[in-house]
Formats: C-alpha cells, sequence, structure tokens
C-alpha cells in the first residue's frame, strides 16, 4: 500500500488535480458570457484638449490609471469594512494566519524540498524544523478554531453542514499527520502512509469543493463584476 501511494497515487492524484482545474476553467467561461462594457461617469480628460493626438492617447492613459486607482482603493475600502476584516478582529486575524501557513508550511518544509530536490534538482528554500514544527502547530488551532465555531456558535452552525467539516477535515488532515510522523508518534509507516495519501486526497479535491477559492478567487474577482471587484468586470453569469 505505502508503495502505490507513495508512487503512481502520487501522479494520479497530480492529473486529477490538473485535469479538474482545467474543466473547472472551461466551464466558468461556458457558464459566463462577456458583457457590455460599463461606463463610468464622465469626467474631465486630462489635459487632452488642443495637445494634438499624442497627447490626448496619453491622457486617456493616465485617465484609465486614474479610474482604475480609485475604483482598487474604493473597493478595497469598502471590502474591508463590509467584510468580516472590519467586523470581527479576531476571526479575520486567524483567517489570515490560516491562509497563510496554509501555503508556506507545506512549500517551504525541509521534508518536502529535500524530496523535491532529489527529484528535479532544484527547490525553494527551507524553513529550520523546529520552526516550521511551531507553524504547523499554530495552522492546527486556526483549524480547531474554525470547527469549534462552526460546532458552538448558533448562527454558523445553522449554515454548516457535513459538507464543511469534510472540507475543513481535508484541509487539516495532512498537517495533522505531518505533525505526528514528525514526532514519531505511533507508527511511522501508517502514519507517513496517512500523510501522504491525505495530501494526494487534498489535491484531488480541490476543484471540485469551495477549496477551489484559493485558485480562482482572484480569477473571478477580475473577471466578474460585482461591489468587490478588482476591475470592471468583462463576464457575467
Amino acid at each position: 500500500m505505502y508503495e502505490f501511494i507513495s508512487g503512481p497515487m502520487v501522479w494520479i492524484s497530480l492529473a486529477i488535480f490538473l485535469g479538474g482545474l482545467a474543466f473547472q476553467t472551461v466551464r466558468f467561461f461556458s457558464l459566463t458570457r462577456k458583457k457590455e462594457p460599463v461606463y463610468l461617469p464622465h469626467k474631465k480628460k486630462l489635459g487632452v484638449k488642443g495637445k494634438g493626438k499624442q497627447k490626448q492617447k496619453k491622457g486617456n492613459i493616465i485617465l484609465r490609471l486614474v479610474d482604475w486607482s480609485d475604483r482598487l482603493f474604493t473597493t478595497s475600502y469598502e471590502y474591508f469594512r463590509t467584510s468580516v476584516i472590519g467586523n470581527h478582529l479576531v476571526m479575520s486575524g486567524v483567517t489570515i494566519v490560516f491562509h497563510v501557513l496554509l501555503f508556506a508550511v507545506p512549500l517551504l518544509l525541509l521534508a518536502h524540498n529535500s524530496l523535491i530536490r532529489e527529484s528535479i534538482g532544484f527547490s525553494l528554500p527551507s524553513l529550520p524544523e523546529f520552526i516550521s514544527d511551531f507553524l504547523t502547530l499554530i495552522f492546527l488551532m486556526c483549524t480547531f478554531f474554525f470547527l469549534a465555531r462552526r460546532i458552538f456558535v448558533r448562527r454558523v452552525r445553522a449554515i454548516s453542514s457535513l459538507y464543511d467539516i469534510f472540507v475543513l477535515l481535508v484541509t487539516m488532515t495532512p498537517f495533522l499527520t505531518g505533525f505526528i510522523a514528525y514526532h514519531q508518534w505511533f507508527d511511522f509507516k501508517i502514519v507517513m502512509t496517512a500523510h501522504i495519501f491525505s495530501g494526494e486526497l487534498m489535491l484531488i479535491v480541490i476543484p471540485f469543493t469551495k477549496l477551489g477559492h484559493m485558485l480562482f478567487f482572484f480569477f473571478y474577482r477580475f473577471l466578474i463584476p460585482s461591489e468587490h471587484s478588482f476591475g470592471q468586470g468583462k463576464r457575467a453569469w
């Protein structure tokens, strides 16, 4: 079992992950359509009158930059004010730490980078093992915070389901089994098999569950118009 999980299953899960991302990208464009551009209210153009075609073109570029900057600032402020970041400081802090560590710990883990270096000859920089261990513990605490919130906070429990618990457990398990393996608790080979399989399971489900937002969040924010969009938005459902 270990040989299959650490060998062919790695490539199978990676293939499903990449294929799922391609499928969801094609699905996104097939379910949306190009919309008519939304024109902003007329603004006085910057230095275009009587300055020639080249000056007018330059003024238009400046105007677009000003409009885009103004929209980005307004959107960011409104998003901050109306989102959980602006209304619940503890929740926003835990969320930020959780998402940063979700990527930083696996990418900067010494054991992972050693395997990558053996496979392709180079890897990312690595954190000292004791720091990675501490950050993994912080990540697990954040996960238990989210789990407890879904169970004990009434308004959150009302909109939660077993699906939400499943997604959270899928995210947590690779870190929990990796933490146990590092400290060599229980049977090492069984724990490592569970660690590798849980990581592969997470890769497989990312394109088909809520976990996909980690890859498509900015994609949607630039292409779909809404009060939280980063751009004008060129597509509509």
